[in-house]
């Protein structure tokens, strides 16, 4: 139950590590192998998507609707990007493929917020 109470409703991209520690913050007696299984069964049952968004680190998304991410080169902090705020053109028409998904992963900085 906790588990899903943090994975379902964060806002965040946690890896597999990241749940396990927020979890067992709470419930020092969950093992890292019980989050595991947890959330691959949630992949499984479609309730979060397994990303690899950086070489090497596999993270969840509880966000399963169609959207792009946004990767921030100095914190590694990952955004989600609204669907519609990118526009990817002739994906039907790729030759020698027949494409089932997909999504656009920006990376680069954020920029500093504009003063008033």
């Amino acid at each position: 139950m906790a588990i899903a109470a943090y994975v379902l409703t964060t806002e965040d991209h946690p890896t597999a590590d990241q749940v396990w520690n927020a979890v067992k913050a709470e419930f020092p007696m969950v093992s890292r192998a019980t989050v595991y299984n947890t959330l691959q069964t949630f992949r499984e049952h479609g309730l979060v998507q397994q990303l690899v968004l950086a070489e090497g680190s596999v993270v969840f998304d509880p966000k399963v609707e169609p959207h792009h991410h946004f990767v921030d080169d100095e914190t590694g902090a990952i955004l989600d990007i609204p669907w519609n705020q990118l526009r990817v053109g002739k994906v039907d028409e790729l030759e020698g493929v027949e494409v089932r998904d997909y999504m656009v992963v920006v990376r680069g900085r954020r920029k500093a917020a504009k003063r008033r």
